[in-house]
């Protein structure tokens, strides 16, 4: 199979992740005619879930399967956009994910990752919110076709955010992931992946 040239690919990776991003703050700021930046304490959650690469996706050869555990610290950057059923804020996540892999090999993967968000807020109790970015991503484990250990990711999906009382949340959500080393590396089999995961805001 003929690879891409370097600059190619690196560039088509990162153009998806930043058109993506731009997509999310895009909508928000279009609604921003009454939005205005606010000072909202800021929130932390924790979740965990499940998630899968499937072989024929793409590039991606190898079934990798992980248990994902996820510190999430939000902040929100613009409140009360647009009106009716797409009222909503935008709001900046920055993640602390560790994929444990239990196939093919048991091995920690560990990143960091920045994600615009945007939730629907028009009802109260029930919220859906959709999300987007990327960030960098260390493993050490045995992965075929995985030719370095510092690799990039990126990554778009929804949730929704079911209030319990005024200081938590419980959140479900899934996700597409994708794992490259944008061919820094040879050899570079691409994962991607869906990740299903829940937990809940503090």
């Amino acid at each position: 199979m003929k690879r891409q040239p370097l600059k190619r690919t690196i560039f088509s990776l990162l153009s998806h992740a930043f058109m993506v991003f731009l997509c999310f703050c895009g909508m928000s700021f279009s609604f921003s005619g009454q939005a205005e930046a606010i000072d909202r304490p800021d929130n932390w959650a924790l979740l965990s879930g499940y998630g899968t690469s499937h072989p024929g996706w793409g590039q991606t050869e190898e079934r990798v399967e992980t248990i994902d555990v996820v510190l999430r610290y939000g902040h929100i950057l613009y409140d009360d956009i647009g009106s009716s059923w797409y009222r909503g804020n935008h709001s900046l996540l920055i993640e602390l994910p560790v994929h444990l892999l239990f196939n093919p090999d048991s091995s920690p993967m560990v990143g960091l990752n920045f994600l615009a968000c945007y939730t629907f807020t028009s009802d109260k109790k029930l919220q859906p919110y959709l999300f987007a970015g990327g960030g960098p991503l260390y493993t050490d484990a045995d992965i075929p076709g995985m030719g370095s250990k510092w690799n990039g990711n990126y990554q778009f999906g929804g949730g929704v955010k079911y209030r319990i009382n005024s200081k938590h949340d419980l959140l479900f959500e899934g996700r597409f992931h994708h794992v490259s080393n944008g061919d820094t590396k040879s050899p570079n089999d691409p994962l991607n992946s869906t990740k299903f995961l829940m937990g809940i805001t503090f």
